[in-house]
């Protein structure tokens, strides 16, 4: 395959896959100090999604305010931030690589590609994100909550293919489907594959094509014989971390 980057989704491609369960106990951790219903306030944050993940209710304590209030809550400065304390650290759980990842990302720089993640995302990744390992091993990164936009508009793809400095034709693009994401970066030209790993079936994805009629890989290890053989030429110089 001729391609010079790859780009991959966050959640549930580079990190496993979240079930339903687990988004339902980070939601009664952050409730709790708020004195707001589990069932009543994962509603709500589920319903905030497209808010949230484009940034538009600001910082995760105005946030947590705002959806707070929708509850009919109107929490004091304590019982606030001890529900942003336990947003923050249960969505840090879910910041870890998936294993093997690290080495896939390593082997697909050693054959001179350039590598992006893509992702819709909360404030949390974006605050976190100059102290995780992943930071480290892309070249470029795009945030819904920082663009203000959210996976399948076509701007996001041609961003990331704008950062990596290729066009997107030239972009392999990886997830597990949430979002319409892979019929995002199709549209956009690049060649998509579903993430389709052991975890997929039970992974809670926002919006996820299901039904995707596309090409797909069962692990990330399948990634890089999709350039088989290596290409050619020294790696590209790494730039800074975003």
């Amino acid at each position: 395959m001729t391609a010079r980057a790859v780009v991959f989704d966050f959640f549930g491609t580079l990190t496993p896959g979240t079930p339903s369960h687990v988004w339902d106990e980070h939601a009664a951790r952050s409730a709790a100090p708020l004195g707001i219903p589990v069932r009543t306030w994962r509603a709500a944050l589920d319903a905030s999604f497209p808010e949230r993940a484009t940034g538009v209710l600001g910082d995760l304590a105005a946030t947590y305010r705002t959806l707070a209030l929708r509850c009919g809550v109107e929490p004091d400065d304590e019982a606030l931030a001890a529900a942003c304390a336990a947003r923050s650290a249960s969505q840090g759980e879910l910041f870890v690589l998936r294993d093997g990842a690290a080495a896939v990302l390593a082997e697909l720089r050693a054959r001179g590609l350039r590598l992006g993640v893509l992702s819709d995302c909360t404030r949390e990744l974006a605050d976190s994100w100059p102290r995780l390992p992943v930071a480290g091993l892309v070249d470029a990164r795009v945030l819904s909550c920082e663009e203000g936009l959210r996976k399948p508009d076509p701007e996001l793809f041609l961003r990331i293919a704008r950062q990596l400095g290729v066009p997107p034709r030239s972009c392999v693009y990886v997830g597990d489907g949430g979002g319409s994401e892979l019929t995002g970066a199709s549209g956009c030209g690049m060649r998509a594959y579903m993430l389709r790993a052991a975890d997929w079936d039970e992974n809670d994805a926002w919006a996820r094509e299901d039904g995707w009629p596309g090409p797909f890989l069962s692990s990330l290890a399948d990634v890089p014989a999709l350039f088989d053989p290596p290409l050619s030429g020294p790696a590209p110089e790494r730039p800074a971390p975003a």
